[in-house]
């Protein structure tokens, strides 16, 4: 087997510091957001100002690195003047490309600052050739972030039916829904993610000890109830623990990370061009070792395809970063077809 092209590696940055810390582990590019809900990452905390985000892309330029804004969520209807400032921002600083999902702020982002390089976030839910085309079509997108929800199958069978490059997630907490489609948030905030940034609003959640135990509660639903030593995860309603028929657990989906390791080859010989590492809202030690990682495996396949095989102390660092401390390949793996 000749030696494959080789995919670009796309890692999170929260902060300032993550975005040093992932182009100095190895990271191709980094994706980032503005403090505000123009980012579907929103967390207090988290986020770049303009003078970081400055500081930032310097960083990666200085480098030969890229960085990418995500500018993914949805414009509100009575203030979109909010994205389209973002926009400006970006370019104004020099960002290499905007990720985004509402077609406003694409068509925006085209008249305004046309040279900018625009990218189709995966809250677009973009889940075939066809839609994507279209954003190619209308809006010039050059990129396009597939829904965890694809199968190896459908993710080659897109590639070969559209000319925009296809970026798929490639290890870091999973989603049971269809990007973008996801209304479980808003059923008890009354929040979208789509506009506001976050599954969880701040505001919606609320912890309440008694009796040795920790309640989560969401919107005031409880969805969790942790015993006092017990890890307590950020509460969302989808990986909730639910009584249900007289046994208590993961209703929707339990904890876990997406993985897709050992199918780094098969991910490059269907012509993938970028690979994302999910977590933004992590910290700098997560970001770090998983780029680490992630850099050694996809140059190891990209040199010696035939021989890559997954390491044992790639699987040891990955598993301990993993949400619930286990992982899986989700949509990829249906043995079952």
């Amino acid at each position: 087997m000749t030696a494959l092209k080789k995919p670009e590696l796309v890692c999170p940055a929260g902060s300032l510091r993550a975005l040093e810390v992932a182009i100095d582990a190895g990271a191709d590019a980094v994706y980032m957001g503005l403090k505000d809900a123009t980012n579907a990452r929103n967390f207090a905390g988290l986020n770049f100002d303009a003078a970081q985000a400055r500081q930032g892309v310097r960083h990666a330029h200085d480098r030969g690195r890229k960085v990418l804004m995500a500018l993914n969520t949805y414009a509100q209807a009575d203030h979109p003047e909010r994205w389209f400032k973002a926009v400006d921002v970006a370019a104004d600083i020099g960002v290499d490309a905007l990720i985004l999902a509402d077609p406003a702020v694409m068509a925006y982002s085209r008249r305004v600052h046309p040279d900018l390089r625009l990218h189709l976030s995966v809250q677009a839910s973009a889940t075939n050739y066809e839609a994507i085309e279209f954003y190619r079509e209308r809006y010039g997108i050059q990129r396009a972030v597939l829904p965890r929800v694809l199968t190896m199958s459908q993710i080659a069978h897109l590639i070969r039916n559209t000319t925009v490059e296809i970026e798929v997630f490639g290890f870091g907490s999973l989603c049971v829904m269809v990007e973008g489609r996801c209304a479980l948030s808003s059923y008890v905030t009354g929040h979208s993610p789509n506009n506001t940034g976050v599954c969880s609003p701040a505001s919606a959640v609320r912890w309440e000890e008694h009796g040795g135990a920790v309640d989560a509660r969401l919107g005031g639903v409880l969805i969790d109830r942790y015993e006092a030593n017990e890890h307590r995860a950020y509460p969302t309603l989808c990986k909730g623990r639910f009584e249900v028929e007289g046994a208590v657990d993961y209703a929707i989906e339990e904890p876990t990370s997406l993985n897709t390791l050992e199918l780094l080859p098969t991910l490059m010989q269907a012509g993938v061009a970028a690979i994302k590492i999910e977590g933004r809202q992590r910290g700098t030690a997560y970001v770090q070792q998983v780029t680490r990682v992630w850099r050694q495996a996809v140059d190891a396949c990209a040199n010696q395809p035939a021989r890559f095989a997954v390491q044992p102390g790639w699987t040891s660092a990955l598993g301990r970063l993993s949400e619930g401390q286990q992982h899986t390949l989700g949509a990829l793996n249906r043995p079952w077809q």
